[in-house]
């Protein structure tokens, strides 16, 4: 039989040997999570980097067109980590598809080659995406916005092709 004093040392070291286990887990996830915070950062300031020199080669190639036309140049954002960034700007006199985002500006080419209005579902594949449900409604939201923005047309609905601009600079054939 036991006594109560040896069980009482017995539970005590079992408990300090647990409470010792467990600050070498905090201990190594205080290290997990300071990596993970280091890890964080590089990525935001990598991002920020990205989007900088972006914007710095977008108003690169814009800016001897824009000049040449005297079309304001787009203002910088503000904003911090991207917010508010408008990254498929209006269409104008004279600016380019070069100046849009790469699944942008491929799909304005690929509308563009068409010889009639193409469907979402139709452009998705040509730009190198599966044919899911999630991809095309993500075409088809991006569609949309080229249409807000005057770089297509929307004739009839869910049937996109060029914008028409017919000297009027702020004229646009969406509906």
């Amino acid at each position: 039989m036991v006594s109560l004093p040896e069980e009482l040392q017995a539970r005590e070291a079992a408990a300090r040997q647990r409470v010792e286990e467990l600050q070498a887990e905090a201990a190594e996830l205080a290290v997990r999570l300071e990596k993970a915070r280091d890890d964080l950062s590089r990525l935001e300031i990598t991002r920020e980097t990205v989007m900088e020199v972006l914007a710095d080669l977008s108003a690169a190639d814009v800016a001897p067109e824009v000049e040449a036309r005297n079309v304001p140049e787009p203002q910088e954002a503000s904003a911090p980590h991207g917010i508010g960034v408008m990254a498929v700007p209006p269409w104008r006199e004279g600016l380019v598809a070069g100046v849009l985002p790469d699944v942008y500006r491929d799909i304005v080419e690929i509308v563009a080659d068409a010889p009639g209005p193409l469907q979402a579902k139709q452009i998705v594949p040509r730009i190198g995406l599966e044919a899911t449900t999630a991809k095309i409604e993500g075409t088809r939201g991006k569609l949309k916005r080229l249409v807000e923005r005057g770089w297509l047309a929307e004739d009839a609905p869910g049937r996109f092709s060029l914008a028409r601009h017919d000297g009027d600079v702020g004229w646009v054939n969406s509906r």
